[in-house]
């Protein structure tokens, strides 16, 4: 099947656009987050592309006074990939890595957002991870923080993006898992384990990234820190040759409750995180029961969602997945904002899990 793509020199493969390979897996997914720098007005989106699948969906959440407001649409694809709208929510592609767009109206919740890139967007080192003999990730992810201006309005109360709204935009493609649950076991002794923590923090005059996914027994399978100065070319930003994050939990819960990373070379930079705001990460699909990535739900299907935030069981494992808004000042003088996302499953012994 010919569709748009196919006039564009986008071409991966002998087949039409229309096909990405043989995994049923296979995903292309935007996602966006953006905050005061006081860590209030803090929203999210996301937008999923599932070719194998012929599912697109799409998500809008904003926190207002202790609510998160979320907005989840779902439809059928039509194997047409260069439609980035999902009901009441769009993005648009403005400038290529450099300014994207979000619009969004339904359900009583109202949005038009424009980001613009700090610098250039990092590429993140290829996420490769088996289970067993199976391939349980399989993708690259570009990483790109930037400014926000635009506005959101819920239920008819409009809040103008403050001056210095940042955050960070990604865009992630490959394989992982999406869709209705692989019910196939993976054979005898596998016990399923999964840790992540992701910290993009915005500076006044640079951005540091870093992430890290790890074993049981906290032996990192894919990690990377780099600083990028704001304007920075594809080439201009600094890889660190080590760095380490020490993250307590809060009592009772998966959850961060701040931390230190340690960023090494000949003078290390040391980066603490003093928590401001939570954000649950199944506003956007994460881990939810009914709007995980990929689900079918026909033609098309909006629903909006108010999450109490107060109201959370942490120990229910659609909450695990977060974000955590946090206020960042450096050894080097500096005060910034950036969020702390962690996701753990099963064991992590450094934490004493399992």
């Amino acid at each position: 099947m010919l569709t748009k793509g196919d006039d564009f020199p986008l071409h991966q493969t002998p087949e039409p656009i229309a096909y990405s390979g043989t995994d049923r897996n296979f995903y292309d997914r935007y996602f966006f987050n953006g905050y005061a720098p006081d860590g209030s007005d803090f929203f999210a989106a996301a937008f999923g592309i599932y070719p194998h699948l012929n599912v697109a969906d799409a998500h809008f959440c904003f926190i207002r006074d202790g609510v998160q407001h979320s907005l989840h649409a779902s439809r059928e694809l039509n194997m047409e990939r260069l439609d980035l709208t999902c009901g009441p929510i769009a993005i648009r592609v403005e400038e290529p890595l450099k300014q994207l767009s979000i619009s969004v109206e339904g359900e009583g919740i109202r949005a038009e957002i424009v980001f613009t890139g700090r610098a250039f967007p990092i590429e993140e080192p290829r996420f490769i991870h088996r289970i067993g003999p199976r391939t349980f990730m399989d993708y690259t992810r570009l990483t790109q923080n930037g400014h926000y201006t635009g506005w959101v309005e819920i239920d008819g109360v409009r809040t103008v993006l403050k001056p210095g709204t940042a955050g960070t935009r990604d865009r992630s493609w490959g394989v992982r898992p999406v869709g209705t649950s692989d019910t196939q076991p993976h054979g005898h002794g596998v016990v399923p384990q999964f840790f992540w923590q992701w910290t993009p923090i915005n500076l006044p005059s640079r951005s540091v990234f870093f992430h890290i996914n790890a074993d049981a027994h906290g032996a990192p399978w894919n990690t990377r820190a780099v600083i990028a100065p704001d304007s920075a070319g594809h080439d201009g930003f600094f890889e660190t040759p080590s760095a380490k994050l020490d993250a307590p939990l809060q009592p009772g819960t998966l959850w961060p409750a701040g931390g230190e990373l340690v960023i090494g070379g000949d003078e290390p930079l040391t980066l603490t995180f003093e928590p401001l705001q939570r954000f649950q990460m199944r506003g956007l699909g994460y881990t939810s029961p009914k709007w995980g990535h990929g689900l079918y739900h026909g033609v098309l299907e909006v629903e909006r969602e108010d999450i109490v935030l107060a109201d959370i069981d942490p120990k229910r494992m659609d909450n695990f997945h977060v974000q955590i808004v946090s206020r960042v000042t450096t050894s080097a003088g500096e005060v910034g904002t950036g969020v702390f996302e962690q996701l753990i499953f099963g064991a992590y012994k450094p934490l004493g899990l399992g």
